[in-house]
């Protein structure tokens, strides 16, 4: 099953993935970074939970880190 995926959900899950924003990632890298996220917080709405608290405990950090996710999600789904 395939499930579609809008930039929002990438962008969040991305933020979460345990990879260093200095990292260049291509699609397919990011691809996995984003499922695996995705499968660590039980889904989409996991994901966007984990990403509230995260903000919550640490907003300046977490502005940051969506800032590179969302840049990173712009450049490569467009």
């Amino acid at each position: 099953m395939t499930i579609e995926l809008n930039n929002t959900v990438r962008a969040e899950a991305l933020a979460l993935a345990p990879v260093s924003a200095s990292v260049l990632l291509d699609r397919e890298d990011a691809d996995a970074m984003i499922s695996q996220a995705i499968v660590l917080h039980g889904g989409e709405e996991g994901c966007a939970a984990a990403l509230a608290q995260e903000f919550g405990e640490h907003p300046e950090l977490v502005v940051q880190r969506m800032r590179w996710a969302s840049s990173i999600v712009g450049r490569l789904y467009g």
